[in-house]
C-alpha cells in the first residue's frame, strides 16, 4: 500500500527515479477547455541515461538489477491500462500547430468504441492480462517511474523516432537490419544524438525535437498509476539503456488537480493558472520534479478565441487561428530548468501598452558601475554549467541593461497597471543589472493574477506573477516586491538549491538583493540606502520573533 501523506506535516514525496532515467526535454501539446476545466493533450519526453546507472553498469558488478527488483518490491501500485482506440488513430497524425483531440472532459462510461472511463481507472480495472505479468523469465522488467498527481491517465507508448525524415544525420550505423533490438537501439541512439547537440545547433534541436514528437507510435508501454507517481514498463526490458527513450502519454487534468487554479479574474471572466506550490507541476503533466533534473521544454496550447497564453518560454508568443474560434500559441525554452518552474497562464489578459514617459525612463538611467565591480562581467570566461545558449556567453545580451517587457492585466486594472508598475518595471531591470550583470532570461512579461493568489508574488523563467496587493501601496510596495522577483531570475532560475530542503538559501539572495536592487531604481544617496536597510532589518527581525514565538517547535526545524 502506498503511504498516505499529509500535506500539512509531510514533504512533497519526490517519486522520480532520475538516478536511472534522465528526461531531457518535454513536447507538450494542450487543449484548455474552460466549460470543463480541463487541460487534455499530448507530452513527449525524451530521456538520457541517469548517471547512476552508467556508474553502476560501467563497474561491470551487476548491482543495478539487484536495485530494480527493490522498486518493484515497494511499489505496489494497482495496475490500470488498457489500449484506448479512439486516441491511438491520432497517433500518427499530429501537425505541430493542430491535432485531432481524442475525447473532451471527463466522461464516466465506457463508449460504444471500448473505451474505459476514468472510474474504471481510478478503481484499477483493467482487461490487459499482460499488466499482470511484471517478470519476464525471473527477472524483473526496469520501471520508470515519473511524478504523477491528479491526472487521468489513457495511453503510453513508445515513439518511432527513426521513421522521422532526415533523421538518419543522427545515426552513426550504415545500414540497418529487421532485427528488433538493433532498431531499438537506433531509436534510443537518436535521441541520445538529439539530446546533445551543441549549443548552436539549438533551432535545428527544436526542429527534430517537432518531428520526432510527431512520429507514429511502435507499440504500447504497460503502466500504473498512484497516488503521487506514474509507472511505465515495457515487456522484456530489464535495464534503462534498453528502456525507450522517447515516450508519448495521453493524459487530462482533473478540475481539482492541485497543480492549477481554475477561477474567474478581476473583471469576472474564467482564467487558469499555475501554482508552483504546493506539489508544483505533477498534477498539470507527468515529469520528474526533483531540482536536479533539468530539462528543456517547447509547448503548443490551443484555446478559444479572446483568451491569451502566457508561459515560460523565451519567445513572445503570437497566436496563431488554426480555425474558427480556436487560436493556438508556441513557446520555447533551451535553458534547462526544473520542471516545477514551467508556468502557464490562460485568461482574458490585457496587455498594458508603453507610454511615452517609459521611453524617458530607460534612456534617463544611470548606468554606470562602481569602479571595483567596472569589469567583473566583461572576462571571456567559459560558463561551468551543462551546455545550451547561454546569454553570460552573448556579447550583445551583456550589454542590455532592459530587457523586453510586458505587462498584462485585467482590464479593471490596466490603468492602475499603468500608473505604478509599468514605469517601475526598466528601473528595477537596470538595477539588477548594475549589481549582478547580464539577464539570465531574454525577455519578461508580468502578469497581474487573481484575487485568489496566496501570494505577493512569483517568479518563473520569462514570466512573474504580481499579486494585486502591491498596486494599492504605490510605488515603494510594487517597486520592492518587482525586485524580488527579479533577483529570482539569478538566485532560484538561473542557480537554486539541489534539493527543495534548501530553498531559503534562493529566498535569502531575493530578499537581501530587493533592498540593494530598489535602492538603486530609487538612486538614493548613501544615507537614505543605510536607513532604509536599518529599518527594513529591524521589521524582519521582529516579524521572525514572532513566528518564533507562536509556531510549532517541529515546524522552526529546517529538514
Amino acid at each position: 500500500m502506498e503511504t498516505q501523506l499529509d500535506p500539512m506535516k509531510d514533504d512533497l514525496p519526490l517519486m522520480a527515479n532520475t538516478s536511472y532515467l534522465l528526461v531531457k526535454h518535454y513536447v507538450l501539446d494542450l487543449d484548455v477547455d474552460f466549460k470543463s476545466k480541463v487541460i487534455e493533450g499530448i507530452i513527449v519526453l525524451f530521456f538520457e541515461t541517469g548517471s547512476q546507472y552508467r556508474k553502476t553498469s560501467s563497474t561491470g558488478k551487476g548491482g543495478c538489477q539487484s536495485q530494480f527488483d527493490e522498486t518493484c518490491k515497494m511499489r505496489a501500485s494497482e495496475l490500470c491500462h488498457t489500449p484506448v482506440t479512439n486516441v491511438s488513430a491520432c497517433s500518427s497524425k499530429m501537425e505541430h500547430n493542430d491535432f485531432a483531440v481524442c475525447g473532451k472532459g471527463e466522461e464516466d462510461t465506457s463508449d460504444k468504441k471500448g473505451n474505459h472511463s476514468n472510474e474504471e481507472q481510478a478503481s484499477g480495472i483493467s482487461s490487459s492480462k499482460d499488466c499482470c505479468d511484471i517478470e519476464n523469465h525471473g527477472k524483473k522488467d526496469f520501471l520508470l517511474v515519473l511524478d504523477c498527481c491528479d491526472l487521468s491517465v489513457l495511453k503510453v507508448e513508445e515513439v518511432d523516432v527513426a521513421a522521422v525524415s532526415g533523421i538518419e544525420k543522427f545515426t552513426r550505423s550504415a545500414e540497418l537490419t529487421n532485427v528488433s533490438k538493433e532498431l531499438e537501439n537506433l531509436r534510443n541512439q537518436i535521441v541520445h544524438e538529439l539530446v546533445t547537440l551543441p549549443a548552436d545547433c539549438w533551432k535545428e534541436q527544436l526542429y527534430y525535437f517537432t518531428r520526432c514528437s510527431q512520429a507514429p507510435g511502435c507499440g504500447e508501454l504497460l503502466f500504473t498509476t498512484g497516488t503521487w507517481s506514474l509507472e511505465i514498463r515495457k515487456s522484456g526490458i530489464q535495464t534503462p539503456t534498453d528502456f525507450p527513450h522517447a515516450i508519448r502519454i495521453w493524459y487530462k487534468t482533473k478540475p481539482e488537480g492541485r497543480s492549477v487554479t481554475w477561477t474567474t479574474d478581476q473583471s469576472g471572466r474564467p482564467c487558469v493558472y499555475t501554482m508552483g506550490s504546493p506539489i508544483n507541476n505533477r498534477a498539470l503533466f507527468p515529469c520528474q520534479e526533483p531540482p536536479v533534473a533539468l530539462s528543456t521544454w517547447q509547448a503548443s496550447v490551443r484555446t478559444a478565441a479572446g483568451f491569451v497564453v502566457l508561459m515560460s518560454g523565451e519567445n513572445s508568443a503570437e497566436p496563431v487561428q488554426l480555425r474558427e474560434g480556436i487560436l493556438s500559441w508556441y513557446y520555447y525554452v533551451t535553458m534547462p530548468m526544473p520542471a516545477s518552474t514551467f508556468t502557464i497562464a490562460v485568461g482574458c489578459w490585457q496587455e498594458v501598452k508603453q507610454q511615452s514617459f517609459t521611453a524617458a525612463i530607460q534612456t534617463n538611467i544611470e548606468f554606470s558601475l562602481p569602479s571595483s565591480q567596472a569589469d567583473f562581467r566583461w572576462h571571456e570566461e567559459i560558463c561551468g554549467h551543462v551546455e545550451y545558449p547561454c546569454r553570460f556567453q552573448n556579447s550583445v545580451a551583456r550589454l542590455q541593461a532592459v530587457i523586453p517587457y510586458r505587462v498584462f492585466a485585467p482590464c479593471c486594472l490596466m490603468e492602475r497597471c499603468g500608473e505604478h508598475l509599468l514605469q517601475l518595471i526598466p528601473q528595477c531591470l537596470s538595477a539588477a543589472y548594475i549589481t549582478l550583470g547580464t539577464h539570465p532570461f531574454s525577455r519578461l512579461d508580468v502578469l497581474i493574477v487573481p484575487s485568489n493568489f496566496s501570494s505577493l508574488g512569483m517568479a518563473s523563467p520569462h514570466i512573474i506573477f504580481l499579486s494585486q496587493s502591491v498596486l494599492p501601496g504605490g510605488s515603494h510596495l510594487c517597486g520592492t516586491r518587482l525586485c524580488h522577483e527579479i533577483a529570482h531570475a539569478w538566485f532560484g532560475l538561473a542557480i537554486g538549491a539541489r534539493d527543495w530542503t534548501e530553498e531559503w538559501l534562493s529566498e535569502g539572495f531575493a530578499t537581501f538583493l530587493e533592498d540593494i536592487f530598489w535602492a538603486r531604481a530609487q538612486q538614493l544617496s548613501h544615507d537614505e540606502v543605510k536607513g532604509q536597510q536599518e529599518l527594513k532589518a529591524l521589521l524582519r527581525w521582529r516579524r521572525l520573533r514572532d513566528e518564533v514565538q507562536n509556531s510549532e517547535e517541529e515546524l522552526q526545524v529546517l529538514r
